[in-house]
């Protein structure tokens, strides 16, 4: 019983999203059905991205090309200006999550330099606005997060569509980072730590960068996804098999359990047309909502069974990643890292986490009433 309470406090929505999966399928029994539910196209490309980007981040490329940014700044100011925008930058191409996991841990070792009176508190800010920036910049691109990446699959957007859907809130964003990072980050002086200069395996990145390539093919629907999925696998398994460890699988079975679910919803009419009568001319403020409660990945696909609103999922779903600790999954990242640190303040965290995003969405919400 321990060990099934700690994988369901560790993988939550993996659990809720197979139990509703499960208690639909009393509703609409299993059948062939089924298949067509599940949006393949989405899941390969995913799996394709983790494998591609693992690959890029084992060769120690994120590592290098901080540190040579770093290295000529001395200002906790400035380099925390830098990583949060670092953190921004990055995350359109990588992932939200892919970029906390490479930028949190070197900034947690930066901050050791740093008189241990004023860790805490300078810590902390700095890594909420690490979190922020890299989910408020993973929002402009398709492959930035998963949410994106189905959204942009599922109502087939251009991507001229999706960067003007988009654009406005990403910079406005940038602008609130920016300013924050300055106001709230002290001038001290800060003595960055010395980290490898040199790229480990420089041919496999080109190569890695020649994958993701392959794969900015598939997002722009220029290539089939089963024949990017037979190069990514053929890849890999020449250059690191044991990349295939390294892919979020619970993230991949989630997708499968919530595409079950939403279209099980939608098999049973009477239900499903309760549910969009009830959305109807709220999509965005209910994607913000109930991404507070099950995260902006699952609240985009559940929510997209229900209405053919596409940019307003886009935005809603977006602006929904901001707010509490679990409504973009790629914030628990940064709030387990701080944890584990020997001194760290949890609830202090929280507290300025929750603040900082609430303000950030309050803001952002008002940019899309006047956009409207």
């Amino acid at each position: 019983m321990k060990r099934v309470l700690q994988f369901f406090r560790r993988e939550t929505v993996l659990c809720i999203s197979g139990l509703l999966a499960v208690g639909s399928a009393f509703a609409v029994p299993p059948g062939r059905a089924y298949l067509d539910y599940i949006d393949f196209r989405v899941l390969i490309l995913l799996l394709c991205l983790m494998l591609t980007v693992a690959g890029i981040r084992q060769t120690g490329a994120f590592t290098v090309l901080c540190q040579g940014l770093l290295r000529r700044f001395r200002s906790l100011r400035t380099v925390g200006l830098l990583l949060v925008l670092l953190c921004f930058g990055l995350s359109m191409l990588l992932t939200n999550d892919v970029t906390l996991v490479t930028l949190v841990p070197f900034t947690l070792l930066l901050l050791e330099s740093i008189p241990e009176k004023d860790t805490s508190r300078i810590t902390i800010r700095l890594l909420v606005l690490e979190t922020a920036a890299a989910n408020l910049g993973s929002m402009l691109t398709p492959m930035g997060n998963p949410q994106n990446l189905y959204l942009y699959s599922r109502y087939s957007f251009s991507m001229q569509e999706f960067f003007s859907t988009i654009a406005p809130y990403s910079t406005l964003s940038l602008l609130l980072l920016a300013g924050s990072a300055v106001l709230l980050l002290p001038a001290k002086p800060i003595a960055p730590r010395k980290a490898p200069t040199r790229i480990e395996h420089p041919r496999r990145l080109g190569a890695y960068c020649l994958l993701f390539g392959v794969n900015l093919l598939t997002v722009l629907r220029i290539l089939n996804p089963w024949i990017l999925l037979g190069i990514i696998c053929a890849g890999v398994l020449l250059l690191d098999r044991r990349l295939f460890l390294q892919a979020d699988y619970s993230l991949l079975l989630t997708f499968v359990f919530f595409f079950v679910f939403v279209g099980n919803l939608g098999s049973i009419p009477a239900l499903s047309g309760a549910l969009q009568t009830l959305l109807e001319g709220r999509e965005l403020l209910t994607a913000v909502l109930l991404s507070q409660a099950i995260s902006n990945v699952p609240a985009a696909i559940l929510l997209s069974g229900l209405t053919e609103k596409g940019s307003a999922l886009l935005i809603g779903t977006n602006l929904g990643g901001l707010g509490t600790l679990i409504a973009s999954m790629a914030s628990l990242i940064t709030y387990k890292l701080y944890a584990a640190v020997p001194g760290s303040k949890p609830r202090r965290y929280l507290a300025v986490f929750t603040i900082c995003n609430l303000v950030y969405l309050g803001i952002l919400l008002l940019l899309y009433r006047v956009l409207s």
